[in-house]
């Protein structure tokens, strides 16, 4: 006879289990949404969002940082989100209706990506609840084009698409396209902190002045290409001289403090098959948000 082994936890964020993962009692819902529909080099995305519960589920769940526990505000994790079939169109308007409904719960919306073209949609929902939103994005790329490949909702137009929302602060940058330099000039309603200009300077020095660019409520977008690739390969489009671990999350508690973060997404993992540091990582910075959102504003 076989002995009886304990079963694996559940597919929850952090393995949690009831009381913490209640819906009804949880101030944060992680929303896996395994979105990859207009990706155009490396795939994998769609494994992005299992890889990163998967791994969330080994973390210590005490943050030495904050001294704290940050899973007892509660961590309820919604089923992964059908984004395969409709047009991408249809894919959108649900992410929005979604969206809308939860933050209408009053629920801090933790989306885990999938490809970026699903951020524009959950920040329209934000927006129509949040007066005076500015979206905070971390990344390699500007994502500032129009159209790509045919679409206004390809990955590479998702920041473009937020601008005709609200503005934007865009840290990290360090890839764009011709189109994109030329359009810069011409969109008021965003400011770029370009990597080359913050590299080797002490997070000190251009930190406050990323939160200073902010409005009171924020939306976090972070690629995950916008860290440096010796921490984050797995991802499709890599790009040199990135954010290290210390300097993201430095940005990100300065902005708790002096902010609200309402919403927050982490997008773009490609899971590479037996690595799965890099899905650590992304555990560990969604844990690091909600701990930086719980610690500041209770």
């Amino acid at each position: 006879m076989l002995p009886a082994y304990p079963s694996r936890p559940p597919l929850n964020f952090g393995g949690l289990e009831e009381p913490y993962a209640s819906y009804d009692q949880a101030r944060m819902v992680v929303w896996p949404i395994p979105l990859e529909r207009t990706t155009t080099y490396k795939p994998g995305t769609r494994y992005g969002p299992a890889a990163i519960l998967d791994a969330s589920r080994n973390m210590e769940l005490y943050d030495e940082e904050l001294r704290s526990e940050p899973f007892r505000c509660g961590f309820h994790t919604l089923p992964e989100m059908e984004t395969h079939s409709g047009t991408i169109e249809e894919v959108m308007a649900n992410l929005h209706t979604v969206a809308s409904g939860l933050l209408a719960d009053g629920k801090f919306v933790l989306a885990l990506g999938g490809e970026h073209s699903l951020t524009p949609p959950i920040v329209a929902a934000c927006a129509k609840k949040f007066s005076n939103l500015s979206v905070l994005q971390i990344d390699a790329h500007a994502d500032l084009r129009d159209t790509y490949e045919g679409t206004r909702h390809s990955h590479a137009c998702a920041l473009r698409r937020v601008l005709e929302i609200c503005p934007a602060v865009q840290v990290g940058i360090r890839s764009l396209s011709k189109e994109e330099a030329d359009a810069l000039p011409h969109l008021s309603n965003t400011r770029v902190f370009f990597a080359q200009q913050i590299a080797g300077q002490p997070p000190e020095k251009w930190v406050p002045e990323v939160v200073e660019s902010l409005s009171e409520a924020i939306y976090v977008t972070l690629d995950v290409d916008g860290l440096d690739p010796s921490l984050m390969p797995a991802t499709g489009t890599p790009e040199p001289g990135g954010l290290g671990w210390h300097e993201v999350l430095r940005l990100l508690k300065e902005v708790a403090a002096r902010k609200t973060i309402i919403a927050a997404d982490i997008v773009e993992l490609s899971p590479q098959p037996g690595f799965h540091a890099c899905e650590f990582l992304c555990a560990r910075l969604a844990y690091k948000i909600a701990g930086y959102v719980t610690a500041t504003h209770t």
